[in-house]
């Protein structure tokens, strides 16, 4: 077994993924074979079934409480010293979990970022990816600081800062908050690039609500 591997729970949140949820495991599965994988789920279809069928241990959140809870459930029951988030949309690049870890285990990172914004990804539609562009824009003013992907899938987070950071789990767009949070709290942050694909299924983002939630995030990370 690995060493990494076995430090390593990769945590999704899924609602009605069944066309992508085995594929996503199974390419976990060949990826990091040791690591424990967390799944949220609030689905009407076969996601859960599939997800458990697969030896994912699934943790249903029924009635649906939103992403934020469901994000902030999958981070606090990890049992291991990295947390390694994950859309269940075969949107990210599995090959990337160990190499994120590594940081966090080997180099002292607290948080490592998968930013998708290098440049325009082919699979990202204009519209989300000026959204991005111009909310990054907006935390690198009133942070001081450059900030390419404030709504990443991907990150890698060590458990300890999970336990001790302090945010509001209710709402849409909490990873804008988590990076946030833990760059005005001092942990130490990295960035790096990562591929970004076409995802399977359909997309269940509310795009004003997610906006609002957004900038909200952002203000109340810098203010509060």
């Amino acid at each position: 077994m690995s060493d990494v591997g076995r430090q390593i729970t990769v945590a999704m949140i899924t609602r009605n993924e069944e066309r992508a949820v085995a594929k996503v495991i199974s390419d976990i599965r060949t990826a990091v074979p040791d690591a424990e994988i967390v799944v949220v789920d609030s689905s009407t279809d076969r996601t859960a079934q599939i997800a458990e069928s697969l030896g994912a241990r699934v943790i249903l959140q029924l009635p649906p409480r939103g992403y934020g809870p469901a994000m902030d459930t999958a981070l606090r029951s990890s049992e291991r010293e990295v947390v390694v988030t994950l859309d269940c949309d075969d949107t990210y690049p599995v090959n990337f979990i160990e190499p994120m870890a590594r940081m966090i285990i080997d180099d002292g990172y607290d948080l490592v970022d998968g930013s998708r914004l290098a440049e325009k990804p082919d699979a990202m539609p204009w519209i989300n990816y000026l959204a991005n562009w111009f909310f990054a824009l907006v935390a690198s003013a009133v942070f001081f600081r450059r900030v390419r992907d404030l709504h990443s899938g991907m990150r890698a987070y060590r458990k300890g800062l999970i336990e001790n950071l302090h945010y509001d789990a209710q709402g849409a767009a909490l990873p804008v908050e988590l990076l946030l949070r833990s760059i005005r709290s001092g942990y130490k942050v990295k960035v790096i690039s990562i591929p970004y694909r076409e995802r399977i299924g359909q997309s269940t983002m509310r795009p004003l609500s997610s906006a609002w939630w957004t900038m909200r995030r952002i203000l109340v990370s810098r203010f509060a």
